[in-house]
């Protein structure tokens, strides 16, 4: 009975370790779940209130303003609180959300819904990225891709869930976008109950020992990760806005060939994490960087070059830029462990502002070609020398991005500090 107790022990506190895990890969599969169920919400919402492109576009913005804002103070409040308050914190912001958005009757009131939302989901990025520098410590490219994956999981499945609950009817009502919000913000309480319950990692540093920002700012791979991550998220991010676009307006694809194109994207780029993660550990972070995001670029050139019959190579290419998020993640929290969260919130807020400029390049130069062409070759041409221009600029970002992780490999070799 005495060596009972012991064993009792020893379950409970396993338990307790394994509570942090659970809040990292179930929070990771409801963020993915909050990000991508606004396609099919946004045409019903533009509709109910009577928007215009502009106050639509104005309502997607305060996505970027509320995330980065988010990114800003997130690490402050790991500091000050712990990873396990501000994970808790981020999952019950996003529930109240969903309730706000069920009762918004007005435009703004909608707008404050949604920049509260991207706020929930900034911190709740920062906590994740913290929390899972702190419990994986073996293996750190595998389990940095392994709860990526539970990311793009439900990324592929919250568009045609987001339909569904959309046109559900209970009790002869049907939930439309508000019921659906309501819905699957909810859902964020299902991991704060690991976040509460979860015996999380301990401070690593005392306050005195941690390296402050300005010496981080110092510090040149800080600035190449920044590149890196920066160059990789537009390569990655882009695809979902302009891949179906392209290939209806380039091709003269039908909707729901192009939709199924980018699902096939979508479908590479999720289960290429579960693959990637072991070459990473075996081969390093930084050759894993040079050879995914090259693999990327080298495929969308290719693809634009081939012209209609190497549209697939756009899917494929999903299986490059995929591992290029959870490997830098992995990257940094090796590098500046203790300091992890200070180094992931100055970089994502960077890699912030680096993808809004770089979609707004993206939009600028396909206009930009279009019009150059339309003058001498009409119309059509035009279109079609914008739309390959605009979406070859999304393959030199993975070729950029490529670049920047050698000069990062040669530069750190040189100092034996290669990871």
């Amino acid at each position: 009975m005495a060596n009972l107790q012991p064993a009792q022990a020893k379950t409970k506190r396993s338990i307790k370790v394994l509570f942090p895990m659970l809040t990292v890969f179930i929070g990771f599969f409801i963020f993915g779940f909050s990000e991508n169920v606004k396609g099919p919400a946004i045409p019903r919402i533009q509709t109910d209130f009577h928007l215009d492109e502009m106050q639509i576009g104005t309502l997607l913005s305060l996505n970027s303003l509320g995330y980065l804002l988010a990114c800003s103070f997130t690490a402050f409040l790991v500091r000050k609180w712990g990873v396990k308050w501000v994970s808790a914190l981020s999952f019950g912001l996003m529930a109240l959300t969903g309730v706000l958005m069920f009762f918004s009757r007005t435009y703004p009131a909608l707008s404050g819904s949604y920049f509260l939302m991207y706020i929930g989901n900034g911190m709740l990025e920062i906590a994740l990225a913290v929390l899972a520098a702190q419990i994986f410590v073996k293996n750190m490219g595998t389990m940095m891709n392994l709860a990526h994956f539970f990311y793009g999981l439900s990324s592929i499945v919250a568009p045609m869930l987001a339909t569904g609950l959309m046109t559900l009817s209970i009790g002869g009502h049907t939930l439309d976008w508000r019921g659906m919000y309501l819905i699957i913000l909810l859902l964020s309480l299902i991991p704060m109950i690991p976040a509460v319950l979860g015996r999380f990692p301990a401070k690593e540093l005392a306050e005195e020992d941690r390296i402050p920002v300005k010496s981080l700012m110092r510090d040149p791979v800080i600035w190449l990760l920044v590149a890196i991550l920066s160059f990789g998220v537009i390569s990655e991010m882009a695809v979902g806005g302009w891949l179906v676009n392209f290939l209806e307006k380039a091709y003269h694809w039908e909707t729901g060939a192009a939709s199924g194109m980018l699902s096939a994207f979508f479908l590479c780029f999720t289960f290429a994490r579960l693959i990637a993660g072991p070459i990473t550990d075996k081969i390093g972070y930084t050759l894993s960087l040079i050879l995914f995001a090259g693999f990327t670029g080298i495929c969308t050139f290719a693809a634009i070059l081939a012209g209609e019959p190497g549209a697939a190579l756009f899917a494929i290419a999903g299986i490059g830029i995929a591992p290029v998020y959870p490997t830098i993640m992995a990257l940094i929290a090796d590098r500046y462990r203790g300091n992890s969260d200070t180094a992931i919130s100055f970089i994502v807020t960077l890699m912030g502002v680096g993808s809004v400029l770089g979609n707004y390049l993206i939009g600028a130069i396909t206009d930009g070609i279009k019009q150059l062409f339309i003058t001498e070759h009409g119309s059509e041409i035009g279109l079609l020398r914008g739309l390959q221009a605009g979406y070859a600029f999304i393959g030199l970002c993975a070729v950029i991005c490529s670049f920047a992780s050698l000069i990062l490999y040669i530069y750190l070799k040189r100092r034996k500090e290669l990871l």
